[in-house]
């Protein structure tokens, strides 16, 4: 009886594993993001704008801009120190993260 009924599961499980990949991988980059609230706000939201709100913001001209800092392109006291800690894909996934947020 249990083989019976793994065997009608393993479809339904195998359906549903994108769907934790998926949470995984949006986790994972809510967190690398967490590390900018400190400076920039909750969710990017910074207060005074000083520095710089993040949230809705094009995913392209963030990523530029982290691009810029991790290679000493942009000057920085800090960014150019938090940037290298990441890697390109990293940046591009954290530039996305904020730019879906509602300012």
């Amino acid at each position: 009886m249990t083989s019976r009924w793994m065997n009608a599961a393993w479809p339904a499980l195998l359906a549903l594993m994108p769907l934790t990949v998926q949470a995984q991988e949006a986790n994972t980059v809510r967190l690398l993001a967490a590390t900018c609230n400190t400076c920039h706000g909750t969710d990017g939201r910074s207060v005074g704008g000083v520095p710089p709100s993040l949230a809705g913001r094009p995913k392209a001209e963030l990523q530029q801009m982290l691009l810029d800092f991790k290679n000493g392109k942009r000057p920085a006291t800090v960014m150019h120190q938090q940037a290298r800690g990441y890697t390109d894909a990293q940046l591009e996934q954290i530039a996305g993260y904020f730019a879906a947020i509602k300012p």
